[in-house]
């Protein structure tokens, strides 16, 4: 196998701006800003906008969102 190929494998910071969540786990991304976590280490830390924390089908907020009435057209066509 071919030396030096694959991306670094560090310990990184999710941060979930939606919900102000944070997590520590592994990943090859990388970013140049960096946090302190709770265990006194600095880590990088890549801002996401959407996870587990604030994502609607996981928080149980789930909704049909019907801007077209596509559902009322759905139930109407295979209603039998």
């Amino acid at each position: 196998m071919k030396a030096d190929i694959h991306p670094k494998y560090q310990p990184v910071v999710f941060h979930d701006v939606t919900g102000d969540f944070k997590f520590l786990t592994r990943s090859t991304m990388t970013s140049r800003e960096k946090i302190t976590w709770e265990d006194g280490n600095e880590y990088p830390v890549v801002k996401v906008e959407i996870s587990s924390a604030s994502h609607p089908f996981y928080t149980g907020k789930h909704k049909i969102v019907d801007t077209a009435g596509r559902v009322d057209k759905f139930r109407k066509r295979y209603a039998k």
